[in-house]
């Protein structure tokens, strides 16, 4: 165990928050699976889901290890070439991806000869996010005009988030918002950003606008679905989303100070999506407030460890890294809980490392991956630079050695040259044989 620990590269703190906040999953998805368990098999024995979540983790945390190993900036060049192979990606996805219930909820896959479901936003989100690191760390000092950067950076971006839209709005408005973000530290021109932010809204109108011109259209069935979770959460219009954010409010109620218990939860058998986008509910239900606190002041750390990781990152590159990939991880907790607590409409995000599901937790493991990977050049670079001043100082040592030993030696023969007699072959005498009578 303390070999393999070794082997972990990068920033240890960051790596025992992903550890805690992995094994603490394993409860809460054990328990609330069992809604689950009784639609698919009627049993209620949720032993399966525990050991499907469990092949999960690992996995993910196999990625970490594999990802973390690799250079981070690799993936700058990588970002540029994997960008189109993501848009063919979200496009068949939009065209012939999973449909539930008639809508066009199209946002997973199927991978072939394996099958299992593969939700191809999450990485679309990591590819932009590099991309738009890589490009303002490329252009920090060139200063391009803004009908450049509107055609290298934007219009990917615009591309990308087009071709989620139609299926998840609110993924689109988590990335569009991490994007304007990482372009906002990335010292990118505020008024440009005013106005890409204008742009996005005129897009996004337009859309709402041939939506209503076309509403049996397939691409734009979902846009009914976000008004009215919108309406409701406004007007408290009962419909089956209340429902779901009535039963988490009644499961946080329960849970008080201490909570019910582990695997006490009643509400995970009332709510539809307690393994997944309302679980918090069922950690707030079994383990009270204080497991609640516990977990989101776990993500804050986890963002004040990103903060510190980004600051100490030596190129801007892996600054944007940190910020890019980091962030958006801890604003989808945020607002997974917000939304448990009715702070928000529903919106469908997981809860990262803790919420059920395999492409997730993969893509969420594959975005810490990277992130160690910065970490873990930089504590190569202390090391290298550790390395250089021992080797300075053993120099020192060996030189002042050397001097010392040669100061000795010059001693002792300036010692013997004053001991011994001085001879002279000149000779004042009159005899002339004196020289070698004397000797």
């Amino acid at each position: 165990m303390k070999e393999l620990v070794n082997k972990l590269k990068g920033d240890r703190v960051i790596w025992s928050f992903v550890a805690l906040l992995a094994l603490f999953s394993f409860m809460p998805v054990f328990s609330a699976s069992s809604n689950l368990a009784y639609i698919g098999h009627g049993t209620g024995n949720t032993l399966g889901y525990l050991v499907k979540h469990l092949a999960h983790i690992c996995i993910g945390f196999l990625i970490i290890y594999w990802v973390h190993r690799v250079p981070y900036h690799y993936f700058r060049a990588i970002s540029k070439i994997a960008l189109p192979v993501v848009w063919i990606l979200l496009l068949y996805t939009l065209l012939k991806g999973t449909v539930i219930a008639g809508a066009n909820a199209s946002r997973w896959i199927q991978v072939p000869f394996i099958g299992i479901t593969f939700q191809t936003s999450t990485l679309a989100s990591i590819v932009l996010f590099i991309y738009v690191a890589r490009y303002l760390s490329k252009t920090k000092d060139e200063g391009e005009p803004f009908q450049v950067s509107f055609v290298q950076l934007w219009i990917p971006v615009f591309i990308t988030l087009a071709l989620i839209l139609p299926a998840n709005f609110s993924t689109t408005a988590l990335i569009f918002s991490m994007v304007i973000m990482l372009t906002f530290i990335g010292k990118y021109p505020i008024k440009y950003i005013a106005f890409i932010i204008g742009s996005g809204i005129a897009m996004l109108l337009f859309f709402l606008l041939i939506a209503k011109a076309f509403p049996d259209s397939r691409f734009f069935s979902r846009v009914g679905t976000w008004g009215s979770r919108i309406e409701n959460f406004t007007t408290d219009k009962p419909d089956e989303d209340d429902y779901q954010i009535e039963k988490a409010k009644i499961a946080i109620a329960s849970g008080r100070l201490g909570g019910l218990g582990p695997g006490k939860s009643v509400q995970k058998n009332f709510l539809p999506q307690s393994s997944s986008d309302f679980i918090y509910a069922i950690v707030v239900e079994e383990y009270g407030l204080v497991g609640g606190v516990s977990i989101l002041v776990l993500y804050l750390l986890l963002l004040f460890r990103f903060v510190i990781a980004s600051h100490k990152a030596t190129t801007l590159f892996g600054k944007l890294v940190v910020v890019g990939l980091g962030f958006p991880m801890i604003f989808q907790a945020m607002i997974n809980m917000a939304v448990a607590v009715e702070l928000l409409p529903v919106t469908g995000q997981t809860l990262p490392l803790i919420s059920s599901g395999g492409s997730s937790i993969w893509m969420t493991c594959f975005s810490l991956g990277i992130i160690i990977s910065v970490t873990k050049k930089e504590e190569e670079i202390a090391e290298v630079q550790e390395e250089k001043e021992r080797r300075k100082v053993a120099l020192q040592r060996l030189i002042d050695k050397q001097l010392a030993e040669e100061n000795l030696a010059n001693e002792e023969s300036e010692e013997m040259y004053r001991e011994e007699p001085m001879y002279s072959i000149e000779d004042n005498s009159k005899n002339p044989m004196n020289a070698v009578l004397n000797r």
